[in-house]
């Protein structure tokens, strides 16, 4: 029985019609993800009903939350493509120990991330400003979620683990009863709800900590009673040099890129809270309504990986350079959807935040500028993640710095020295411009490598 599925999953991922086989993949974790897009914003419209401060505060703590975020997904990257190509090898020894060793990272992850919290959130959170109610929202709400951040890790090895075998839907429910539950819970602990204390951004905090347990939770239940031939097993949760050297050669970049995207927004918001912090409100509203638009592209990356790496490993080129223009022409889709949206009403956009009229001047422009950089991105991160899943992730790292340190923070500080703040969003399309050169061009000297590889295995 266990030959007759592995056998079943083989022709999945090696032989349904790569546009449906994305499909597949990618619509159950893009349903799961714009769930977590929908507990992004409602977070953040529950928070924005306390106060301004109380928004502003998120929007200071994202970049240290960002950089949590990414050092688990990033190490996901690396352990489903690892997976992925055990299992076109037919080596399900391997991807059983490749699944521990996952394990073991998630712990790792949290005691660097916990001590982080303990040590280090205050100072984090009072470099960006001098505002005593901002600092006592951001400072709660980071301590806790950097405390409890073991169970972001745990969950987002689980999904990895079931995406990997192409357990999408499995997957999909992880990340949604984690995400429903932080939903639910929210105006439980932030208004204080049955008699529960009122603890605003604090309150925000331990509703997203106790839903991602609950999602860690189904997750593991998921991976022990539905996932057989990925088998989790005792004896390989420990770290293995090797198996970790090749879990952050491919996804140790996606950490880097996350972790330039935390000082990018790090510095954004010291620029931004230099004309006023209510620009810091709008920048962080910005990025739980642009979630809605890019988790489902993420989605689609998360359903393009394991398909580039298992047919990477099984030498089927013509299947990759097909799942590619599907995953370009489905991300391109979705990133259109956002530009019409954000140009076209932005203020209704705006609406649920509970915004000030200064907050409406400043943003209507703001995402009706910062969304123009859209048209670009879907071809970009669709490149970057083909990159990673065929061993040239050192240039998705090469894209994001370009696009990020080189380019957009010279470019907003710059702006921003004309006094104007509604100059400073055109650097983004700026910067996303630039993006796209770098990307056509990592993404063609990446091809060229696969065919290489694949050339001289067959002479081999």
């Amino acid at each position: 029985m266990a030959n007759m599925k592995r056998k079943m999953d083989s022709r999945l991922m090696g032989e349904m019609p790569e546009g449906k086989l994305l499909l597949t993949l990618a619509v159950p974790m893009m349903l799961s993800m714009l769930v977590q897009a929908l507990y992004n914003v409602v977070d953040s419209v529950y928070v924005a009903m306390v106060s301004e401060d109380c928004l502003s505060a998120l929007s200071l703590a994202f970049p240290a939350q960002n950089i949590m975020i990414g050092l688990g997904t990033g190490t996901g990257v690396g352990v489903s493509t690892l997976v992925s190509r055990a299992l076109g090898r037919r080596d399900t020894q391997e991807a059983g120990r490749v699944a521990g060793t996952a394990v073991f990272l998630s712990l790792c992850c949290w005691l660097l991330v916990a001590l982080f919290g303990i040590f280090s959130a205050e100072t984090f959170i009072f470099s960006q400003t001098q505002d005593a109610s901002i600092r006592a929202h951001g400072l709660s709400y980071l301590r806790i979620v950097t405390i409890g951040s073991f169970f972001l890790y745990l969950e987002i090895c689980m999904e990895r683990l079931l995406q990997s075998t192409g357990r999408t839907k499995l997957s999909m429910w992880t990340q949604m009863i984690g995400a429903l539950s932080n939903i639910v819970l929210d105006p439980f602990f932030i208004f204080g709800w049955c008699g529960l204390p009122a603890m605003g951004t604090a309150g925000a905090a331990l509703a997203t900590v106790i839903g991602q347990a609950l999602g860690a939770g189904s997750g593991l239940l998921f991976q022990l009673r539905q996932n057989r031939e990925l088998p989790l097993r005792t004896q390989d949760i420990r770290p293995r040099g090797r198996i970790i050297g090749g879990i952050y050669r491919i996804g140790f970049p996606s950490i880097l890129m996350m972790g330039i995207s935390s000082v990018t927004n790090y510095f954004m918001n010291r620029i931004l809270i230099g004309f006023t912090s209510t620009a810091v409100a709008v920048y962080g509203a910005y990025f739980k309504l642009n979630s809605f638009f890019f988790m489902p592209v993420f989605g689609i990356n998360n359903g393009l990986i394991p398909i580039v790496g298992y047919n990477y490993g099984a030498r089927k080129k013509e299947r990759i350079y097909r799942t590619l223009r599907y995953g370009v022409l489905y991300a391109s889709a979705f990133m259109l959807l956002g530009v019409l949206s954000m140009q076209l009403i932005p203020q209704l956009l705006l609406g649920v935040f509970s915004p000030s009229e200064a907050m409406l001047a400043i943003g209507v422009p703001a995402l009706r500028r910062i969304s123009l950089s859209f048209l670009f991105a879907g071809f970009c991160i669709v490149a970057g993640s083909a990159c990673q899943a065929l061993d040239r992730s050192v240039a998705s790292l090469a894209v994001s710095a370009l696009r990020q340190l080189v380019v957009l923070l010279p470019a907003a500080w710059l702006l921003s020295q004309t006094g104007e703040i509604n100059n400073v969003w055109w650097a983004f399309p700026i910067a996303e411009g630039m993006s796209l050169l770098a990307s056509a061009l990592f993404l063609r000297g990446a091809l060229k490598h696969m065919e290489i590889v694949m050339e001289e295995g067959q002479n081999a």
